[in-house]
């Protein structure tokens, strides 16, 4: 499978190297061309230095002949419009944005668009675990 990566800082570059090691092929895009040090010197996959919402870098990437298009920049608003653009424009059937606020994350999920939510998911497990230690 060929795996499109938008955005990476820890969550993105460990995916990554997670995808590639289960055999995908994988290709990175960052706006900062030092961000590839955080995949390692034994990156197999590509690297995209630009934007995730400049079509140019999109092309560059491949985006339209890619699985999966995961976006997991530092910006709600570059995730969502970018993985409607992945969605939307370049066919791709599995697309997946990273959100921070919960009630975006919601609203965007109305739209198709699959979601992560760190903050609601850090949100329920801390709930889980304080009801854990008031047993």
């Amino acid at each position: 499978m060929y795996i499109v990566i938008a955005g990476c800082g820890r969550v993105g570059s460990s995916l990554a190297r997670q995808l590639l090691g289960e055999g995908h092929e994988v290709c990175v895009i960052d706006e900062s061309p030092e961000a590839l040090s955080l995949l390692g010197d034994d990156f197999a996959g590509r690297f995209v230095i630009g934007q995730a919402i400049d079509w140019e870098t999109l092309h560059e990437a491949r985006v339209g002949e890619a699985d999966a298009y995961v976006t997991a920049t530092d910006g709600d608003n570059t995730n969502i419009v970018s993985a409607q653009i992945a969605r939307e424009h370049f066919g791709v059937r599995c697309s997946v944005a990273r959100v921070f606020d919960p009630l975006r994350a919601d609203l965007f999920e109305q739209t198709g668009i699959r979601t992560v939510c760190p903050t609601k998911d850090a949100q329920e497990l801390l709930h889980e675990a304080v009801g854990s230690c008031l047993l």
